[in-house]
């Protein structure tokens, strides 16, 4: 028969134009597509031949992938080509022409329709899953290949056809003689092209990196023709000389490339705790074992399997904003994206594992996958699911969870921000405190609180240390009130967001005004300081004109007892440690004013006040105020604003 030439349907044509110019992010996809397809079609031959047994598959099911006209190959004569065959189903003239000529027609929709007529016949095993997009992703072929040429053959079919196409839209379509059923798929490989991206798909290297990486456990072998050496004889009468300048005599042979272990899908009790380690090392690139791990299984209008690690040490890029993250996505055992972030929060970013479902589309709307409506679905159910084991570990062994709370903490605060599922993580907080030894959770702190406390108190610092040196704590420790620390500079934009937990509000102890004990003891205090307030009203009024530069009010405290001073931001306002923050980052920034409260019953005061009623007019006043403030500013850990200044007072006062 002649050969006849035909144009690709429209669509075809557009995104045959995608591939040429490399829509994929990484080019050796193409293998994975072609593996995917020829998986495809030994699922489809499996299963058609339950009822057809005309069409039995010639020998074991499986993928063979060898070279031509590479350094490596048995023919190193020609151009360099790629070779990917199966033994499955095979395609008829027509199908060719459909599945390779166009999207709209991939053989999947006839495929469905016959799977649902017979869906009564199969026992145990979901149809489903045989389904793939058989043709779809044969065009990433283009993005290495110059030319393609398929060779196929209906299983049950006395005729075998051979397509050809050089991706210039346009194919061509005439009779092979392909001798047995499946399809042979022989790739003119473009120049390999470091610049590019483009490796060399004659090396088997590259070759057997790539199985490994995409289509590692694909359910039938993956066969790679590799050369190997027979070893060197020495014949009658040669000398060891002779026989040391002899060339090994190079020979092929046919080695499995793939594992076919999808370990996600055997029973946990085959499964040894060794086998998982392996596999978490090899998926994560890690070096150490995981800290935990979880299975999963979930069925309804989605299906998906999943198996996540929780690691034990976070990798470098783990706080790098272009860093790629996210689970292993997996369709009928074919890797669609390595990192798909999509899965899970950017707040759970450190976990790794698999998640597989036949629901997803092995079609190029795997780029695209943030618009997919069943990974909104997996994702929702894959968080839920790592939250509660997160809490299980919590629950039952507190210290592997504290060791994963060191190591990732600072990630899992990102998820404040998170308003539709930031909530749910909360209770897995841990947080030291004034009184723990160790951590505590929220929950705990609430379990402890007195009857009259109504709200969680907290405090930010650089860290533990200099939080417990703080001023602010004083009235609390001395009513024994619990304090949360918070050390952690993501902390400081945290408390931005998380104004509430479980119905009590979280206040600042070094913002705004704090109210302690019972509402009579609240209103007596607050009426002896407004009383002390007036009465030292002109001296306040002082040392505010004093500081007017630094500060934006001076009253006295009731939080201090046995400090002189310190410093407080409004209620909402940017605490000084935020502040440095910001301006490190190259943000300009205004230094904002805070108060400065006094404490009215510190003999510093009392001397102050006699000071200022024996002379108004004393240059005393005048250091003694910029004293009062630098050590407020000493006492909480921030540099002085002026340290000249502070430096020639306290020399002055001194030297009087």
């Amino acid at each position: 028969m002649s050969t006849e030439t035909f144009s690709f349907k429209s669509e075809a044509k557009q995104l045959l134009n995608l591939m040429i110019h490399s829509l994929y992010s990484t080019k050796d996809i193409f293998l994975r597509e072609l593996i995917s397809n020829a998986s495809d079609a030994l699922d489809k031959l499996r299963f058609e031949s339950l009822t057809d047994k005309s069409i039995l598959p010639e020998g074991d099911l499986k993928v063979q992938v060898y070279t031509l006209g590479g350094e490596g190959s048995q023919d190193s004569n020609g151009s360099r080509r790629l070779v990917i065959s199966d033994n499955g189903i095979g395609m008829s003239r027509e199908e060719m022409i459909n599945n390779l000529g166009t999207i709209a027609q991939s053989g999947t929709r006839e495929f469905i329709s016959k799977l649902s007529e017979s869906k009564e016949n199969q026992s145990g095993e979901a149809v489903e899953s045989l389904i793939g997009q058989f043709g779809v992703g044969f065009y990433s072929s283009f993005i290495v290949a110059e030319k393609v040429v398929v060779h196929s053959r209906k299983a049950g079919s006395d005729e075998a056809w051979c397509w050809t196409s050089e991706g210039d839209g346009e194919f061509t379509l005439e009779a092979s003689d392909k001798e047995t059923a499946g399809t042979e798929i022989t790739l003119f490989l473009r120049d390999s092209d470091e610049d590019d991206a483009l490796d060399d798909f004659t090396d088997e290297w590259t070759l057997r990196n790539t199985i490994k990486r995409y289509s590692d456990f694909v359910q039938y072998p993956i066969e790679l023709e590799v050369k190997k050496s027979k070893p060197v004889v020495a014949k009658e009468g040669e000398d060891d000389e002779e026989v040391k300048n002899k060339e090994p005599e190079p020979y092929w042979e046919w080695e499995q490339a793939n594992s076919m272990k999808a370990i996600w899908k055997r029973s946990p009790d085959e499964v040894s705790d060794e086998e998982y380690n392996e596999f978490y090392k090899h998926i994560s690139k890690a070096w150490d074992e995981p800290a935990d791990r979880f299975r999963f299984k979930v069925e309804g209008a989605i299906e998906f399997t999943g198996l996540l690690f929780v690691p034990s040490s976070a990798p470098q890029n783990l706080h790098y904003r272009d860093s790629k993250h996210g689970l292993q996505l997996y369709a009928n055992r074919v890797m669609i994206k390595e990192n798909c972030e999509e899965i899970l929060p950017t707040w759970l970013r450190f976990m790794k594992g698999v998640v597989e479902s036949p629901d997803i589309s092995l079609n190029v709307s795997r780029e695209l996958l943030q618009q997919d409506r069943h990974i909104k679905t997996i994702k929702k159910s894959v968080t839920n699911k790592t939250l509660k084991h997160l809490k299980s570990i919590l629950k039952d062994n507190r210290e592997d969870y504290t060791k994963v709370w060191e190591t990732f903490g600072e990630v899992l605060k990102e998820s404040v921000a998170d308003w539709e599922q930031g909530k749910k993580i909360q209770p897995l907080f841990l947080f030291k405190s004034s009184k723990e030894e160790g951590y505590t959770t929220l929950d705990e702190y609430i379990e402890r609180m007195g009857e009259d406390q109504d709200k969680i108190y907290y405090i930010t610092g650089e860290s533990v240390e200099a939080i417990e040196r703080s001023p602010h704590l004083e009235a609390f420790k001395s009513k024994d009130i619990e304090v949360i620390y918070m050390d952690q500079p993501i902390d400081e934009w945290m408390m931005g967001s998380f104004f509430e937990y479980e119905s009590k509000s979280l206040q600042s102890i070094s913002q705004g005004d704090v109210e302690l004990g019972s509402e009579e003891e609240r209103q007596a205090a607050e009426e002896e300081r407004k009383a002390a307030q007036e009465e030292a009203g002109d001296l306040l009024g002082h040392i505010k004109g004093s500081l007017d530069e630094y500060i934006k009010e001076v009253r006295l405290s009731n939080r201090l007892t046995d400090s002189p001073a310190c410093l407080v931001s409004e209620n909402g306002g940017m605490t000084p440690q935020m502040e440095r923050m910001m301006k490190q980052m190259g943000q300009e920034i205004p230094s904002s004013k805070r108060i400065l409260e006094l404490n009215p019953k510190h003999e510093l005061f009392t001397k102050l006040k006699d000071l200022f009623e024996a002379d108004q007019e004393s240059p005393k006043l005048n250091h003694f105020a910029h004293l009062v403030y630098g050590q407020a500013l000493i006492a909480e850990g921030s540099p002085l604003t002026e340290p000249v200044a502070f430096n020639q007072a306290l020399i002055s006062l001194m030297a009087q």
